[in-house]
């Protein structure tokens, strides 16, 4: 079933893992809303600058940024209560995933890309 998921860090550049991210969930017919401070656009979609501006609605947020970036957005995420979080390899935080499950928010360590490969998402 599709899913509308938040793309943390997402980035412009296609080599980026996260890029990849954001065409493999489209391709896979998710609603896919990046994320990121610096850009207006990734891959034809609209950025969101911030978690705080995403809609109230999201199934799932996949985290690109590394722990010394993923700490100052346990408020926003807390907030905003998606169905699950999931952290993509260098991108772990032990004490915001300890958080968000203590909130009962899902969270898994996972590759993206290959939960969508594998039908795993």
């Amino acid at each position: 079933m599709p899913e509308t998921v938040a793309v943390i860090g997402a980035s412009p550049k296609p080599e980026r893992y996260s890029n990849k991210a954001v065409r493999l969930l489209r391709d896979y017919g998710h609603t896919v809303l990046p994320v990121n401070p610096a850009q207006a656009e990734i891959e034809g979609l609209a950025v969101t600058r911030s978690i705080d501006a995403l809609p109230r609605h999201v199934d799932t947020v996949t985290v690109y940024v590394g722990p010394e970036h993923s700490g100052a957005l346990q408020p926003a995420l807390l907030a905003l209560r998606p169905g699950r979080v999931i952290f993509n390899p260098g991108a772990e935080n032990p004490a915001l995933e300890r958080a968000l499950r203590e909130a009962g928010i899902r969270v898994e360590e996972a590759c993206t890309l290959v939960l969508l490969r594998t039908g795993q998402f």
